[in-house]
């Protein structure tokens, strides 16, 4: 249990209180006692100074009986039982004065009144003496902690649905939206909160299901007619348009492959097929998917780097990047630079007029929107993102910076550098 938690707390209060209880009871207890014993000897103090006065003849025996009559003292006149007491009993307090002595004595847990006056000695037995009744504190203690204890534990038990409701959020933080289960165990509060929590959920669950039959429906109807387009263009006789219909398709059927791995990130799939790649293999490969001139791109990338990733859906990263790179720059060049810190695509063009976050949300447009479908900054933050990389900009001496970094992250090798987005 964290001690964060709020069961941590709520037991920590339980144990706060049921110790604050106890000291307060055991202060109660010696406070009572005392005030127990006071009493007692204000009873015998006024019972053995009225007899005292009346051994001397200072009152009548009227006027003793007056002042004792609220106490229960019988004489004991048994002679053989009063030696007995008399030799055996303790002394729990003793007065001495001039008129007579007097002795609190306690024998067999009863209390008795030893009065002493010149050669007599008086012995009352207390009837009306009851021992202090410890038990009944604790009855009362044990009582209260009882309760406490079964508030403590209702409490808990209102509360454990919490756990249950967390473990299944964090199944949906996780994107595990099949494997969720509805968390409902009442009427209260908190079985409210789960339920309305599944409840959206299964909106999402179907929300998501509609959107990926949607988009494999779409991309299983686009690549049917592209196909036919292909071969109906094999057909054709060799030239310049044929060329450019070939590649017009094929960029098509590129775009769709596009759709479908960002269909698969943002529907919680995720990376399925991580391996190590070198890097310099993956930006060929990158290239070939982008169908520019070797002309128009310039690499600097160290052969040994090796990088444990998904193969097709970096790749994709890459190609975006150069694909536009190609289109936005002046110069129709760009430059991928890579070592252990970070891969950079540096190409000479205007900054961009928002901030980069502007252009990471789907289907945003530069002030070109020929050129764009406003995807391809979008697939390349959620390919990186996936990959645990940050996709950074900046402009720097009339270029446009782009990178992935930290490298480190993905980099399989045990060098690191600090990443730095410089041309």
């Amino acid at each position: 249990m964290r001690k964060s938690s709020i069961f941590y707390s709520i037991t920590f209060i339980f144990f706060l209180a049921s110790i604050s209880i106890f000291l307060a009871f055991l202060w109660l207890m010696e406070f009572d006692k005392q005030n127990y014993t006071n009493e007692l000897n204000t009873k015998y103090s006024i019972v053995a100074r009225a007899t005292l006065f009346h051994l001397n003849n200072f009152i009548t025996q009227d006027e003793l009986d007056e002042q004792v009559k609220d106490y229960k003292m019988t004489e004991v006149t048994d002679k053989e039982h009063k030696e007995k007491v008399l030799e055996n009993a303790s002394v729990l307090e003793e007065i001495e004065a001039k008129i007579g002595n007097s002795a609190i004595l306690i024998y067999e847990k009863r209390h008795y009144l030893k009065i002493a006056h010149k050669d007599s000695t008086l012995l009352l037995r207390d009837d009306d003496y009851q021992p202090y009744r410890y038990h009944v504190i604790r009855v009362i203690f044990a009582t209260i902690f009882i309760v406490l204890l079964i508030i403590y534990i209702f409490i808990i038990r209102k509360l454990r649905p919490l756990r249950k409701l967390k473990s299944e959020i964090d199944k949906f933080a996780r994107g595990d939206l099949d494997d969720m289960v509805e968390a409902t165990f009442g009427n209260d509060e908190i079985s409210e909160v789960s339920t309305a929590f599944y409840s959206a959920v299964s909106q999402i669950k179907a929300l998501n299901h509609s959107r990926q039959l949607f988009l494999r429906n779409i991309m299983h109807e686009l690549k049917t007619p592209i196909t036919k387009g292909l071969i109906t263009v094999e057909m054709l006789e060799e030239s310049k348009y044929k060329n450019r219909l070939i590649d017009v398709f094929y960029k098509l059927e590129t775009m769709i492959n596009e759709f479908a791995s960002i269909e698969r990130l943002t529907s919680g799939i995720g990376l399925t097929s991580v391996s190590d790649h070198p890097l310099l293999e993956i930006t060929q490969e990158a290239i070939d998917l982008a169908m520019v001139e070797p002309k128009n791109i310039t690499l600097n990338i160290d052969p040994e780097i090796v990088l444990n990733v998904d193969f097709k859906l970096f790749a994709t990263a890459i190609k975006n990047m150069i694909d536009n790179g190609i289109k936005y720059s002046l110069d129709h060049h760009i430059k991928v630079i890579a070592d252990e810190k970070s891969i950079r695509f540096i190409n000479y063009a205007n900054p961009l007029t928002y901030p980069l976050e502007h252009y990471l949300e789907p289907f945003v447009q530069g002030s070109n929107s020929i050129k764009s479908l406003g995807l391809g900054l979008y697939i390349v933050d959620n390919i990186v993102k996936a990959h645990n990389l940050t996709l950074k900009y900046r402009h720097q001496n009339g270029y446009n910076v782009f990178c992935f970094e930290p490298l480190e992250n993905i980099i399989d090798k045990k060098e690191s550098l600090e990443g730095d987005c410089d041309v």
